[in-house]
């Protein structure tokens, strides 16, 4: 890294290189301590679910996806081997995005969304990312909402049941069932399904990394485990939601802690702000912008960064695909104002950022990998399945989670 981004970036606390195993220690400490109902960050929430053995048939559920961004919508149809076909799927914007909503409102909005499958299934899937205690009918009641979504009114209410009562007001006929699970639930069962020879695989984990973040994993039956201090947990064999965006020790440069005070929720889930979608493009506008004012840059691009609008994830994993791209603001600059060096410590400080959301997402996902008790024998590894744009899309994420998990 060159020495004068390097000596930016130490000066402000931020740190890119973090120690995967030392972070994932502290996240699985936190797990455990969550999993004993002690004090932690995370939540740990019990889901009462396992993979299935069997597959549905014959039968259609309506589908739903609510996400930090997009609200996806179908119906999938199980014929009789069980084989599902996708139907009718539209993606409209989530609800309480754009601006705040009541809670009648918030749930109206769905049944707006929802009526090109009105009256096409008595049953609904709804996958529902945010964190949520789930109830034994499948019901979920929501703890709070992430991702910057406005709805207030909605903490603490059953989705579920509001949801059927939204769709009756519609004039939809009785929904017998809405079963409620979180993305990271529906990612792991996902891989739980595609596996091919589930006797190949000993666990399953389930992560996402888009908008927002979060881990799922298969907690093994502790119920009759040896009473140790580390592994004093009574509980069954189950799907267990972590909700790791909450997790808080972590190290927090001068940027996140400037960042953190513009959000919805100030003061909450830390690791998230570091990693996912939501939070990368505005905290690297900061970055830019305090190197600016410090003059890393060259004067007339230092003029022009503190002119620069508020950054998404898509402009800046634009410039670190292509850094003379004009298609972005970055690259713009980069082909009209920067010098080479300019160019070479934009790429380095954007490139940091993405360093630090891959190297958490490695923790995140040993601290699972070790929860399990599994994947100790090489001819039955672990699934994961994870899921998300960022994940899949942001400038070398991908590669270096493989790598560090490697």
């Amino acid at each position: 890294m060159n020495t004068t981004v390097s000596s930016f970036l130490m000066k402000h606390n931020f740190v890119n290189h973090i120690d995967v195993l030392a972070l994932a220690q502290g996240i699985l400490d936190d797990m455990r301590r969550g999993l004993k109902k002690q004090p932690s960050d995370q939540d740990m929430i019990r889901t009462f679910c396992n993979p299935p053995k069997d597959t549905a048939k014959n039968q259609s559920v309506i589908v739903i996806d609510a996400g930090g961004t997009n609200f996806r919508s179908c119906l999938v149809t199980f014929d009789a081997a069980g084989v599902p076909t996708i139907s009718e799927m539209e993606k409209t914007k989530m609800p309480g995005v754009e601006k705040e909503l009541s809670r009648k409102d918030f749930f109206e909005q769905i049944a707006v969304n929802l009526e090109h499958l009105k009256n096409k299934s008595d049953r609904i899937g709804f996958c529902f990312s945010y964190p949520m205690e789930i109830q034994t009918d499948g019901d979920g009641i929501l703890l709070g909402f992430s991702k910057e979504v406005k709805a207030p009114e909605v903490i603490g209410s059953k989705v579920g049941e509001c949801l059927k009562a939204a769709l009756a007001e519609h004039g939809w006929n009785t929904i017998k069932r809405v079963t409620m699970c979180n993305d990271t639930t529906s990612a792991l069962l996902a891989g739980a399904a595609t596996a091919g020879d589930i006797h190949r695989y000993s666990s399953y984990i389930g992560y996402i990394l888009g908008t927002g973040m979060n881990a799922a994993y298969l907690q093994p039956d502790t119920r009759h485990c040896e009473e140790r201090s580390d592994v004093a947990i009574q509980i069954d064999e189950q799907i267990i939601v972590c909700e790791s965006g909450k997790y808080k020790n972590i190290n927090r440069s001068d940027f996140d802690i400037e960042f953190d005070k513009t959000t919805v929720k100030p003061g909450s889930f830390y690791m998230e702000k570091q990693c996912s979608g939501a939070y990368l493009g505005p905290v690297s506008t900061i970055i830019l912008q305090n190197a600016a004012k410090e003059g890393l840059f060259s004067q007339k691009m230092n003029e022009e960064l503190l002119k620069l609008e508020p950054l998404t994830l898509i402009e800046m994993d634009k410039f670190l695909h292509g850094p003379y791209n004009k298609d972005c603001a970055l690259g713009k600059l980069a082909c009209e104002v920067a010098t080479e060096e300019d160019c070479d410590m934009l790429y380095q400080l954007l490139d940091a950022v993405v360093e630090r959301s891959a190297r958490c997402s490695a923790a995140i996902l040993t601290a699972c990998a070790i929860q399990t008790g599994a994947g100790k024998n090489a001819g039955h590894p672990i699934c994961i399945l994870c899921n998300g744009t960022t994940f899949y899309k942001t400038w070398m994420v991908n590669n270096r989670v493989h790598a560090y998990l490697d």
